[in-house]
């Protein structure tokens, strides 16, 4: 029996996740094994579900994989906020500014920089989903100074535009137009 392109797409995404420790209760001790993880929802400005974001440590840093959907297309800065709070009626100004927990400067291109919380701009597709995998080495899951899961959390923004990856503070990403609240399970 063959399986539909969009069910083999389901089916190997499955199994990532499985071999992430992302899959089954029966893959708890892998998932230990694996580092600490979490899931989150991403909101939109209309407060809409837009998928999920799983990040999870590693020995390398943090890996952050998405499936969203319902996104403007084209390219989008992503950036870890401050605060894990996504209030959509403030614009999402409740996150607070970059994740900065070493004294640096905002952009990957800027001598002193980047944030903990800069990483690559992603670029959403024409039908408005975005699949994708990112390694985050400036931040971790862990307790310490650069973990995301300090006393208020963290937040991962997706902006309107994208970033330019030099203008200080921000890079001239645009508004937050989908946050995602990360803190450690309860």
């Amino acid at each position: 029996m063959s399986i539909p392109a969009t069910g083999r797409k389901a089916a190997i995404f499955g199994l990532a996740l499985a071999s992430l420790g992302l899959g089954t209760p029966a893959l708890a001790d892998h998932h230990e094994e694996a580092g600490e993880m979490v899931h989150a929802t991403l909101i939109g400005a209309d407060g809409a579900s837009h998928g999920m974001v799983m990040v999870q440590d590693t020995p390398s840093g943090v890996l952050i994989t998405t499936q969203l959907e319902g996104l403007p297309a084209g390219t989008h800065a992503f950036h870890f906020h401050e605060k894990g709070m996504c209030e959509p009626a403030e614009g999402f100004k409740t996150a607070g500014g970059h994740f900065a927990p070493m004294v640096s400067k905002h952009g990957l291109m800027v001598e002193g920089g980047p944030h903990g919380g800069d990483m690559p701009n992603q670029t959403v597709a024409a039908d408005g989903k975005l699949e994708t995998q990112i390694l985050n080495t400036g931040v971790t899951l862990a307790a310490g100074p650069k973990s995301l899961f300090d006393a208020d959390g963290s937040a991962l923004v997706i902006h309107a535009g994208a970033d330019d990856y030099k203008s200080q503070p921000s890079g001239d990403a645009g508004g937050r137009i989908a946050c995602a609240v990360i803190a450690a399970p309860k």
